[in-house]
C-alpha cells in the first residue's frame, strides 16, 4: 500500500510537471507559444462555435433538383447528384424585430451625416400595395408594428439581405472581443468610419479603443500587444446568404430520412410523404406550411381555416424540418445566392458545393496599407483581374462561366463581318463588340454574356430577363401554390428588386469536422 502511494504522488508529480511544459512542434521540436524559441504561437480554440440564430447542417450527397413532374415544362433543374459540406443555417426567417435592430444601428452610425445610407437599407414597405387589393395596413404597420415582430421581414432587396449579413458578422464579432476583455464597447459617440467591422479589424485598421489586447510572443514586437488574428480561432466566418445547393439540401432535411447510408425516399417537400397536410394522429389533415391552397382561398373558410394565415405567419409557427428548420416551404420564399440560369448544371457543373456567381476580389492597397473608405469605414476592394497565371480561374468574374460565354455560344463567331452591333442586358458594358473589333476572336476569355444578347443587324431588339443581376429564389410563399413549396422547384427575381412574398436566411461555412457538432 505504501509503494502504491509513492507511485501514485511520482505519477502525479510527473503530471504536473508534463502539464507545465511547453508544447513542442512534432516536426522540429521548438516550442510552442514561448518568445524564447521565436514566439511561433497555436491557438487552444480548435473548435467552431455555434453563432446566434443558427443550426448545424450535416452535409452530404443528395439528389438535387427535381424528381416529380415539371407542370410548368421549365426544365430548369434537371435532377443531378451532388454533394453539400456541411454548414449553418438560420432557424427562422430574418424577423421584422431582427431587421429593425439593423436599421436602428444604421441610423446611429450614419443617420447624421450619410442619411442616403439609412434610406439605402430601409426595407420597401409599399412592396404590399396591389393595384387590384387593399393592403394599406400593412404598408403602415407591418415593419413597424410589435404585433409583427416575429413576421419574416419582406421588401428586402438581394442587396440589401447581403448587407444585413456583413452586419450582422460584424456585431457578433464585436460582442465577442467585447466580452473577452480584448475592446472597449463605447456607443455614446457611434460612427460609422470608426464602428467595428471585422474585416478591418483583421487588417489592422480598426480605429476603435482597444482594452487588454493578446501578449504578443514575438520578439521582435518588444513586449507590445496584439490584436485578435484568424490564427487565435475567436472570430467567427461571415454569415451569408445560402447557396441554392445548400438551401435545397437543408430544406429536404435527408438527415431524418435515410438508414444505413441509404435515402429512403427522396422528399418532396421539407417533410415525409406527398401531402401538404399532417399525417400524425394528434394532428392530422392540418396543413404543415403557410401557402394559398387555390385561387381565392388562402385561408380556408371562417370557423374552419386550413392553414390558418392569409398572408405571412409567424417564423416558428409550423413544425421545423429535421434539421429543426422552420418554415423551409410556404410563408415567403427566400433569396439565395446564387446568379439564376436555366441549367443549374451546365455541362455536368461542380458536383462539390456548386455555386455560380464568384467574382474573386481582393483588397486595394494604398502606400503598402489596406485603403479604407473615408465614409463608411470599409475596406475597398477591387477584382483580382491582374492574377491570370492560373488554372484553377483566369478572371474575376466568373459568373457567365460554361453560360453566356464564348464557350457557351450559340453562334459562329469565326466569321463575325455581319455584327453590327450587340445589346449587353448584364452589366459589362465593356465587353460589347462590333465588326471593327477582331479581340472578339483573339481573346475569347474577355467576351461574356454573349448567350444573352442578340444581334440587331435586323432592326431587330430582343431582350432577355436573363442577366447578372438576377438570383434564385426558393421556396414557396404566403402567395403561391403548393407547386412552389417543392424544394427542387427554382425561380428568380432581380437582385435589386424586392416583393411582398421573398424574405432571407442567413447561412454560414462549417469549418473543420463535417461531421457531428
Amino acid at each position: 500500500m505504501k509503494h502504491f502511494r509513492i507511485a501514485s504522488i511520482l505519477l502525479l508529480a510527473a503530471l504536473a510537471v508534463t502539464g507545465c511544459s511547453k508544447q513542442k512542434s512534432a516536426t522540429t521540436g521548438w516550442n510552442y507559444n514561448d518568445s524564447e524559441w521565436g514566439g511561433f504561437e497555436i491557438s487552444e480554440y480548435n473548435d467552431q462555435i455555434t453563432a446566434p440564430g443558427l443550426v448545424f447542417i450535416e452535409g452530404g450527397a443528395f439528389v438535387m433538383g427535381r424528381v416529380s413532374d415539371d407542370s410548368r415544362f421549365q426544365w430548369n433543374n434537371v435532377a443531378h447528384n451532388v454533394t453539400v459540406s456541411s454548414f449553418y443555417m438560420d432557424e427562422c426567417e430574418v424577423t421584422n424585430v431582427a431587421y429593425r435592430e439593423y436599421v436602428y444601428w444604421m441610423q446611429r452610425a450614419y443617420g447624421e451625416e450619410y442619411p442616403e445610407r439609412v434610406r439605402a437599407v430601409y426595407p420597401d414597405t409599399n412592396c404590399w400595395r396591389d393595384k387590384l387589393a387593399w393592403r394599406e395596413g400593412f404598408v403602415d404597420y407591418y415593419f413597424q408594428s410589435p404585433i409583427y415582430d416575429q413576421y419574416p421581414v419582406v421588401g428586402v432587396t438581394w442587396e440589401q439581405a447581403s448587407k444585413y449579413c456583413i452586419w450582422r458578422t460584424d456585431r457578433v464579432n464585436e460582442k465577442i472581443l467585447v466580452d473577452k476583455g480584448i475592446i472597449v464597447l463605447d456607443l455614446t459617440d457611434l460612427r460609422g468610419e470608426t464602428a467595428f467591422q471585422t474585416d478591418v479589424y483583421l487588417a489592422g485598421q480598426y480605429r476603435g479603443e482597444s482594452k487588454h489586447e493578446l501578449e504578443n510572443l514575438d520578439p521582435s514586437a518588444g513586449g507590445e500587444p496584439r490584436q485578435v488574428r484568424r490564427e487565435d480561432g475567436i472570430l467567427i466566418p461571415h454569415y451569408r446568404l445560402p447557396t441554392e445547393a445548400e438551401w435545397e439540401f437543408a430544406a429536404l432535411g435527408m438527415i431524418g430520412n435515410t438508414y444505413d447510408e441509404r435515402i429512403v425516399e427522396h422528399k418532396t417537400y421539407p417533410w415525409a410523404g406527398s401531402s401538404v397536410r399532417s399525417a400524425n394522429k394528434k394532428y392530422y389533415g392540418q396543413f404543415l406550411a403557410n401557402f394559398k391552397r387555390s385561387r381565392g382561398d388562402a385561408m380556408g373558410v371562417a370557423g374552419n381555416l386550413n392553414d390558418g394565415w392569409d398572408y405571412t405567419c409567424p417564423v416558428k409557427w409550423y413544425f421545423p424540418n429535421d434539421y429543426g428548420l422552420y418554415n423551409m416551404a410556404g410563408n415567403v420564399s427566400e433569396w439565395c445566392m446564387d446568379v439564376y440560369r436555366k441549367d443549374a448544371n451546365p455541362m455536368g457543373g461542380e458536383d462539390m458545393d456548386p455555386y455560380r456567381g464568384n467574382v474573386y476580389r481582393t483588397p486595394t492597397y494604398i502606400d503598402e496599407e489596406i485603403a479604407i473608405n473615408d465614409t463608411t469605414g470599409s475596406i475597398i476592394y477591387r477584382n483580382v483581374d491582374d492574377d491570370l497565371n492560373r488554372r484553377n480561374y483566369r478572371q474575376a468574374d466568373n459568373i457567365n462561366y460554361l453560360d453566356g460565354d464564348y464557350a457557351s455560344n450559340i453562334y459562329d463567331y469565326t466569321n463575325n463581318s455581319n455584327i453590327t452591333e450587340w445589346v449587353s442586358f448584364g452589366d459589362d458594358e465593356d465587353n460589347m463588340a462590333s465588326s471593327d473589333e477582331p479581340s472578339l476572336l483573339d481573346n475569347p476569355d474577355s467576351v461574356t454574356n454573349m448567350m444573352y444578347r442578340r444581334n440587331v443587324a435586323n432592326q431587330r431588339n430582343v431582350t432577355s430577363l436573363m442577366n447578372n443581376k438576377v438570383r434564385v429564389v426558393k421556396g414557396g410563399s404566403w402567395n403561391d401554390r403548393a407547386y412552389w413549396m417543392q424544394a427542387g422547384t427554382r425561380r428568380y427575381y432581380d437582385q435589386d428588386r424586392s416583393t411582398s412574398w421573398i424574405g432571407f436566411r442567413c447561412a454560414m461555412d462549417r469549418l473543420g469536422p463535417r461531421a457531428g457538432q
